[in-house]
């Protein structure tokens, strides 16, 4: 081989590596790129999971809190119809007494009072359990005072008698309907 031949191959040579050192520099941006945008889309794939799951979380503090909020106002009504039934059954003992009198206009003053404490108390949803003689014992809905032996074979495991009127306020009973029950 002449000189020139080998300076020719040198030149080319060099111009080869060259070209492949700028090949090599370019995939290797390229890579880099790829895998700086695969770290942002990693991250940002991460982020929006943390948000999802904030957000979801603060839905169920929401809902959870707003459930919390109406059982406490269903609670606080019920301390207060609780602490009113006695005055309820005042009422019916009063009434029950003063309609043996002649006095017709002092029943019929109790009755307006006694009226309108039962219907402010039923538009805050209390309710009373309706409960007479003869219905079959439950014990999920009566509280048994005594039982007796039943007058007649038909009340047995009925009830004889209501000593107490039960009281509901919504789905809940908050005063079960004490009875007596026929053995």
């Amino acid at each position: 081989m002449s000189k020139k031949e080998e300076e020719i191959n040198k030149e080319f040579a060099a111009e080869e590596n060259t070209t492949v050192e700028q090949e090599v520099e370019q995939t290797t941006e390229a890579v880099e790129e790829i895998s700086e945008e695969e770290k942002l889309r990693e991250e940002l794939a991460s982020e929006k999971d943390k948000f999802l799951r904030l957000f979801a979380e603060f839905e169920n503090y929401k809902r959870r809190t707003s459930k919390e909020r109406v059982e406490l106002f269903k609670t606080a009504g019920q301390d207060i119809m609780v602490s009113m039934l006695p005055v309820l059954d005042d009422f019916d003992r009063a009434l029950n007494e003063i309609s043996k009198t002649e006095d017709k206009e002092l029943l019929k003053g109790v009755e307006l009072i006694s009226n309108k404490l039962r219907n402010t108390l039923n538009a805050k949803g209390l309710e009373q359990v309706e409960t007479k003689t003869g219905d079959v014992f439950n014990a999920d809905l009566h509280e048994a005072i005594t039982q007796i032996p039943a007058p007649t074979d038909d009340l047995k495991g009925k009830l004889v008698d209501v000593i107490e009127k039960g009281y509901k306020l919504g789905d809940k009973v908050i005063r079960h309907p004490k009875v007596i029950v026929g053995q």
